[in-house]
């Protein structure tokens, strides 16, 4: 679209405005990724030359990475656990090539002798993506997970396929777990099977992906203010909050947007209590939807997760609380996942609110806001 060679009317204003965010909005969000990619590949450039003449590396031996990242923790850099050191430290050994594409005002980042790394075995060149349309075109959490596999030519496959198909993380991470490497090695009909997988797959928008948990964090950002679904869940959140404190049932405030990692994915609880009657956590989810299996499977992860991670002496298992509604009407359901004591479920039924009280709450915030905003 070019306003210079057109006529101009209130659709094709629409429509240069539109354009014109979406650009700069995929111009934001590749600059932002590639800083995080670049930031990860250059701490694990200084692990490596840590490694290799550091004057005191004798004294952490295999502690290294566990200091290094308390340390980094308590200085509140973020994204820098152990594992993920690991994975920093992995990333520039598997793509030493990078240092190629970096700026001159990064270079003077770089160690000041920095060691030629042998590479822990990398395809043919031929085959390899050009690192600059590699770093500029992925993610830092599409490379994470290509840095996981174990094989040099599995590698430069979900590259070149990922970038052919524009998959978003997600997308790459269905077709790495549904063995398409070696569903393709298998085949006969190649071409078909590509084709395949590419119909249907899930793309990545052209825009700042800010719910990236190692965007938002990268950018200094909280949970609370880039994880909310909708304005109109943050104002319901914000009553429900206080309704749980002040029905008198023991309700006492731990957590909002409590970040879990459970394997390599992060998820958020919308609120987290401890019940001082019951003696345990209950974690309230609301989703602005019907319900279904796939809602109450997710919160009885959650609760299982609770139970298994952050149970302490003396509690009882954590319950979880599930909230879904649409504009007129409310549900809700009780995760008790794993719990087989008939009384001890009786008595958090006792102990907590009804549900009829706790829809009926629900029901009538969900037709206030919207009035609000009428």
């Amino acid at each position: 679209m070019n306003p210079n060679r057109q006529e101009w009317n209130f659709e094709k204003l629409v429509g240069f405005i539109r354009q014109v965010h979406d650009e700069l909005a995929a111009q934001a969000g590749r600059a932002v990724n590639l800083s995080l990619t670049l930031r990860n590949w250059l701490i694990g450039c200084y692990i490596a030359e840590y490694e290799l003449r550091g004057s005191d590396r004798a004294s952490y031996g295999d502690r290294l990475l566990t200091e290094l990242a308390k340390r980094l923790t308590d200085l509140k850099v973020s994204n820098c656990n152990r594992r993920q050191l690991y994975r920093y430290l992995r990333f520039y050994r598997l793509y030493p090539e990078i240092v190629g594409t970096m700026s001159p005002q990064l270079t003077n980042l770089l160690p000041e002798e920095r060691h030629a790394v042998e590479k822990l075995g990398t395809a043919s060149p031929q085959l390899r993506i050009p690192l600059d349309k590699l770093i500029h075109q992925l993610s830092y959490s599409h490379l994470e997970l290509i840095v996981d596999l174990d094989d040099d030519l599995k590698r430069v496959f979900y590259e070149i396929e990922c970038i052919r198909g524009n998959w978003s993380v997600r997308e790459l991470k269905r077709q790495i777990n549904s063995l398409y490497f070696e569903r393709s090695g298998l085949s006969k009909d190649k071409t078909k099977l590509a084709a395949l997988a590419q119909e249907g797959a899930e793309t990545a928008e052209p825009r700042l992906a800010i719910r990236d948990p190692y965007v938002f964090e990268f950018l200094g950002l909280k949970p609370k203010e880039v994880m909310s679904e909708s304005h109109l869940e943050e104002e319901l959140l914000d009553k429900l909050q206080d309704f749980l404190l002040e029905m008198g049932y023991g309700f006492c405030f731990e957590a909002r947007q409590k970040r879990i990692l459970i394997g390599d994915t992060h998820n958020f609880v919308d609120l987290v209590f401890y019940h001082r009657i019951l003696k345990c956590n209950v974690l309230v989810e609301l989703k602005l939807e019907e319900f279904s299996h796939e809602t109450i499977g997710q919160l009885n992860t959650y609760v299982s997760w609770y139970r298994k991670n952050m149970m302490t002496e003396g509690d009882n298992p954590p319950v979880g609380i599930l909230l879904c509604t649409q504009k007129d009407r409310a549900l809700v359901e009780y995760a008790l996942a794993g719990m087989d004591n008939g009384l001890f479920v009786s008595r958090y039924q006792l102990e907590l609110p009804k549900k009829e009280e706790m829809q009926r709450f629900i029901e009538e915030q969900v037709r206030e806001t919207l009035d609000e905003r009428k």
